[in-house]
């Protein structure tokens, strides 16, 4: 930074925050976006940081003080999940700032969407940031580097925000229906906003077992980034995250990041009961813990209604995980309707 931030020795932003349709967001933001960006500080910020929600003249911000905001810091910051716009305070002024946003591709990528239980797209980048944060290379998620993994994708909320960030992204979910709509929505946008771009689909088979449909991705904002190599690659696996062996390398990704089911059925090809999520995390941890590459963090969004803080922190550290925090914090607690009490938990690999 330059100019009167120098001068001062010190920095203070307000990040106003987006307005959201959703009445939980719309409720909720300034508390689960000063808790993401004290996250995200941890991570880019050196020195000590003041992070708080205030109101003015009947706006809602978060507001930033630091010793040193600039650089990454605050592209970092720039990016958190409901920022609408950077103003630096002077004094009683406010000098807007150009927020060094990651996306690479228009927003309708993330809203256009729309469907019953789609996971809303301010949590998912949520999730992602503090996930990315967690992880021993931060900076991935600022430089693109960074390997996303959504074991539960659905049909593909994770999945479209890694390609804004410009980052490679592989999704896995059983439920044929959710790859075949996902398919069909991101080939007609691609076609319709003239993206260059490849897609192949394909059964898999290993060892001669069918396992189910594969479909691969590759996709750039223009064609002169296709064809310097400055492209996304999405693949989605349509089969049962508990069985990623020979699928999925292992250590080739960076975050693993998911909502987790809520009770709703889930489970292989042969076994659609629905199973607690704390059975299907146990039987599905191992494989996730294989692709993650050392240092990197598991993220998942849960319900407290069926799985305790406690019993989740439990079951991550059983599968060699170290949660990060304190597992009973409610920093990231948010009602969604009487059926749903969410949170977030997060843990690094190593």
């Amino acid at each position: 930074m330059s100019g009167p931030t120098e001068e001062r020795g010190a920095a203070e932003f307000l990040l106003l925050i987006a307005p959201s349709a959703n009445r939980v967001y719309a409720d909720a933001a300034p508390s689960l976006m000063a808790a993401e960006i004290r996250c995200l500080a941890d991570a880019f910020v050196d020195g000590e940081i003041e992070v708080e929600p205030v109101r003015v003249a009947d706006v809602e911000y978060v507001r930033v003080r630091a010793g040193d905001l600039g650089g990454s810091a605050l592209r970092a910051l720039s990016n958190a999940s409901g920022v609408h716009a950077v103003y630096e305070r002077l004094g009683d002024l406010l000098r807007p700032v150009r927020a060094e946003r990651l996306d690479r591709y228009p927003s309708d990528l993330l809203t256009i969407q729309k469907y019953p239980g789609k996971t809303n797209e301010q949590l998912t980048r949520l999730l992602l940031n503090v996930t990315a944060a967690a992880t021993t290379r931060p900076e991935r998620l600022l430089d693109g580097t960074l390997a996303v993994l959504d074991p539960m994708c659905g049909r593909g909320t994770t999945l479209n925000l890694a390609l804004t960030y410009g980052l490679d992204v592989t999704g896995v979910d059983v439920d044929k229906h959710d790859l075949e709509a996902y398919e069909t929505f991101l080939k007609t946008w691609m076609r319709q906003h003239r993206l260059k771009h490849t897609v192949s689909t394909g059964s898999i088979r290993t060892g001669g077992e069918h396992r189910g449909r594969r479909m691969d991705v590759e996709v750039a904002p223009t064609k002169e980034d296709f064809k310097a190599g400055r492209s996304q690659h999405l693949t989605y696996l349509g089969t049962d995250t508990t069985r990623l062996d020979g699928l999925v390398r292992g250590a080739s990704v960076d975050v693993v990041v998911t909502d987790t089911p809520y009770g709703v059925q889930h489970g292989s090809h042969g076994d659609r009961i629905a199973r607690n999520p704390l059975e299907l995390l146990e039987s599905a941890l191992p494989g996730w813990v294989r692709v993650l590459r050392t240092g990197g963090a598991v993220g998942m969004s849960y319900n407290r209604h069926v799985a305790a803080p406690e019993q989740l922190a439990d079951l991550l550290e059983r599968h060699g995980l170290t949660v990060v925090g304190d597992p009973a914090d409610d920093r990231f607690r948010h009602r969604v309707d009487a059926s749903i009490d969410r949170d977030v938990v997060v843990a690094r690999k190593g």
